[in-house]
């Protein structure tokens, strides 16, 4: 089995966060920092060079002999947008409602800055979200 490259890391996410350009997009990356730990109550943790995780759940494939560890939501500041580690089977289409220009995919949530979107309403979806995967990946015991 593949090695996995992204693993947490011992670097302060806010030290990574203070290399972000430009300006604006590491603004909106150190709001995000403070929303991201508002909800979930954890203290960022750095994954592999960019990914600013809370929480972790440890994961098996069904399809490949793949496991390992990955955080339970976050977010990067990817050069082409920001990226939120957010989206599961525990949203619908009206989380979405109002909440401004958005893509997604299986698993993230892209937004060009924070200015395009309803701060309020991303922080309701964050929530939905983070609490889905708690319930839904957590060991229960």
């Amino acid at each position: 089995m593949a090695e996995l490259k992204t693993k947490p890391t011992t670097q302060p996410a806010e030290e990574f966060l203070n290399t972000v350009e430009p300006e604006w997009k590491r603004k909106d990356s150190f709001e995000l920092l403070k929303i991201f730990k508002e909800i979930t109550g954890k203290e960022p943790v750095m994954w592999g060079t960019s990914i600013v995780g809370f929480g972790m759940y440890h994961y098996k494939s069904e399809r490949s002999t793949q496991e390992g560890d990955w955080p339970l939501t976050g977010f990067s500041p990817r050069k082409q947008n920001l990226t939120l580690y957010v989206l599961s089977n525990g949203l619908d289409k009206s989380d979405f409602v109002g909440l401004g220009k958005f893509k997604t995919s299986v698993s993230c949530l892209y937004i060009n800055k924070l200015a395009d979107v309803n701060v309020e309403v991303l922080k309701k979806l964050i929530t939905k979200s983070y609490e889905h995967h708690k319930k839904t990946l957590l060991p229960k015991n």
